[in-house]
């Protein structure tokens, strides 16, 4: 028996990935300022990557300290290491085990935020790749001088795109 159809549906054309979020995608950074702010394991920040480099600290003062960065880039360098400015004396000792857990909580608080929500769902099925030139290849694609090349894990592009589909669901 022959398929009563003569030809396979067709499917949609696929959407162009986003390969970096300035621009008309920068509200997907973690550089955004969030309205009223961004809460995850009762510490609050301006942007999730106040919160983020926040909760990499088991001291008070210190998550503090990240806190009150005035920019979201000044708060991943009191994040980071010592010899690059950073402040944190000890990073957490389940800090690796639980970054992703993190970086998801943190981009749920953020798109609870309604009109961060649209934006997000906007972005249709387009894949969402956190392009960078920092060498940053675990949290995105790394397109630098150093050879990588497009190489990355894509780690926040992935938890966008879970994101994405929870708002859908």
């Amino acid at each position: 028996m022959t398929h009563p159809y003569t030809s396979s549906p067709t499917p949609e054309a696929a959407a162009a990935p986003i390969t970096r979020f300035r621009d008309e995608h920068r509200f997907l950074s973690n550089f955004w300022f969030v309205p009223g702010g961004v809460t995850v394991a009762g510490l609050t920040g301006r942007t999730t990557e106040h919160v983020f480099q926040a909760l990499k600290s088991g001291t008070p003062a210190e998550q503090a300290q990240i806190l009150a960065a005035p920019t979201p880039g000044e708060a991943k360098i009191l994040g980071g290491p010592a010899h690059r400015g950073g402040i944190i004396t000890e990073l957490r000792p389940d800090w690796d085990a639980i970054k992703l857990g993190v970086m998801a909580r943190l981009q749920a608080a953020k798109y609870a935020v309604p009109e961060l929500a649209q934006l997000l769902l906007a972005t249709g099925d387009a894949e969402l790749v956190e392009g960078n030139h920092w060498c940053d290849t675990f949290w995105g694609t790394c397109t630098c001088r150093s050879g990588h090349d497009g190489e990355g894990q894509n780690w926040l592009g992935r938890i966008l795109m879970i994101q994405r589909s929870v708002l859908r669901a």
